[in-house]
């Protein structure tokens, strides 16, 4: 078996043994990449020399006897919403095209801390708006299973990667599913912590309520690696949770006997494809001969959850968003135009009265704006934050957002009274497999409804996971997601492994 088909607990045993270094595994993937991101286009920057260079030390550090971390000489791919300082930092758009951090992120700092080695930054739509990673302003990432198909979004880089064995781990964000729907898509293992559980510090916002950073691997135990890392509080995150980290790689093999699971018949209805419901259901089938007793469980304004999210989210966007005026934050329109736009208007200026002149500048100064952001945002954020903007607005501000907030409450109760019965919360993670690229770009309503089964965990703060657990008969992967109650991973992560055990959907590996 190649290294790069390995999975990062077995490069990790074949590290601390000697079996190859570091550097070969680096290496290794640094090829893969190379031989396979012409068609899938899964990275917007290798960090190929640096790569090596963090490899070797390890190596050395190794050889030496020293003291390493649970991830050492292991690559790590990063969604490119993440912070690394002085290396080029985009979110995928065009506004923070030429933004090099003058800081690291602290999971960047953890993951290094662990003996990662950053082996690139990963493909997304432009801040995390989008679920196909089609909205990125610099390229369209492939599904590794079918590349005229999309790898979902919009952390569909990182999965990209580790599904086509580019990394043996992936970081990503998930603000409504964007995390477990791309781990669908292409057939991995996608964690979603709970709010709180990972540092949001040096994560570039889209909606800061929401916004959650967590895992890509090939399995339950690979994840639980990951996530043991980029873990704990962080007082530089005032929203990240005091709660102890506990390691999650200890409870793995606890039989799931006594385990209920809840089923909601809500996510069972119409728009749910016959072959992902069937997948899904053969999944509940092996939960129940391990051991685990499923029972019905509603969450009735589960309904209304992706109109609440589309307010929420866009709300939040259009102020974080603001700062991006070419001014204080982000690409400025170039200042050669605005320099010929000042000499046009500049004789009027002269003859205009003093208040005149005045509001004259300052629909200058608005013009700066206007293009600035109208160059730096791309379709999708646009709309948004015009979204956002709206209801947020004087008239509509109490009958959208804060109605919304409402239903997010409600939301967050039905969970609630769902977890007083029930361990955990098993369904589908999308209405379907992936689409075609293209499909829906012009259809941005349908694309919204992807987020159906997942969206509801981000708003009441919950951790989910995705593994694989079938593919449609044209050969695309399908998952099963899974939710718990607040900083229930360990529960999650346990009953992941144990389906693992005894299938093998999560073995399958991409040919390309």
């Amino acid at each position: 078996m190649s290294l790069t088909e390995q999975t990062a607990a077995e490069l990790s045993t074949g590290l601390q043994a000697g079996q190859f270094s570091a550097v070969d595994v680096t290496r290794a993937f640094l090829d893969r990449i190379e031989q396979t991101d012409q068609s899938l286009r899964a990275f917007l920057a290798v960090r190929s020399d640096r790569a090596l260079q963090d490899a070797a030390e390890i190596d050395k550090r190794r050889a030496a006897g020293a003291s390493l971390g649970p991830l050492a000489g292991l690559p790590v791919a990063v969604k490119d919403v993440v912070c690394v300082r002085g290396e080029r930092t985009t979110a995928g758009s065009r506004m923070l095209e030429s933004y090099h951090p003058p800081y690291d992120a602290t999971i960047i700092d953890r993951l290094r801390d662990a003996g990662a080695v950053l082996i690139g930054k990963t493909n997304m739509d432009e801040y995390a708006m989008g679920s196909s990673t089609e909205n990125s302003a610099y390229q369209v990432t492939a599904n590794p299973w079918d590349v005229e198909r999309t790898p979902g979004g919009s952390s569909g880089g990182s999965a990209a990667a580790v599904a086509a064995g580019q990394t043996p781990l992936a970081v990503g964000s998930d603000t409504g599913g964007s995390i477990r729907q791309p781990a669908a898509f292409c057939g991995v293992v996608g964690v979603k912590p709970t709010y709180g559980r990972v540092s949001r510090y040096g994560l570039i916002a889209y909606a800061s309520s929401l916004d959650q950073l967590g895992p890509f691997a090939r399995t339950a135990a690979d994840a639980a690696l990951l996530l043991q890392a980029i873990s704990g509080h962080d007082p530089r995150d005032s929203t990240s949770a005091d709660e102890p980290t506990p390691v999650f790689t200890e409870g793995l093999a606890k039989p799931l006997k006594g385990l209920r699971l809840g089923v909601v018949g809500e996510h069972f209805g119409d728009g749910l494809d016959a072959e992902v419901a069937a997948a899904v259901r053969k999944a509940i089938a092996v939960y129940e001969a391990l051991g685990a007793t499923c029972v019905d469980v509603q969450l009735p304004h589960s309904r209304y959850a992706i109109a609440a999210y589309y307010i929420i989210a866009p709300c939040e966007a259009s102020s974080n968003l603001a700062r991006y005026d070419g001014v204080h934050y982000g690409r400025r329109t170039d200042e050669t135009e605005l320099r010929k736009e000042w000499r046009r208007e500049r004789e009027e200026l002269r003859k205009a009265s003093d208040r005149e002149g005045l509001k004259k500048q300052d629909s200058l100064l608005v013009a700066m704006y206007r293009k600035s952001r109208s160059a730096g945002f791309g379709s999708e954020v646009k709309r948004r934050i015009m979204l956002g903007a709206y209801a947020l607005s004087a008239g509509y501000h109490d009958k959208y957002y804060v109605k919304a907030l409402q239903i997010r409450r409600l939301i967050r109760e039905d969970y609630n009274r769902a977890f007083g019965d029930v361990d955990l919360i098993i369904g589908p993670v999308a209405p379907h497999a992936a689409y075609r690229l293209g499909e829906m770009v012009d259809d941005p309503l349908a694309m919204y409804l992807g987020d159906l089964y997942t969206v509801g965990a981000n708003l009441a703060g919950l951790p989910g996971v995705s593994t694989p657990c079938g593919f449609t008969a044209s050969g695309l992967p399908i998952g099963v997601q899974l939710q718990g109650s607040p900083f229930s991973e360990p529960a999650l992560l346990n009953a992941v492994h144990q389906y693992q055990q005894v299938t093998d959907w999560h073995e399958r590996r991409v040919q390309i």
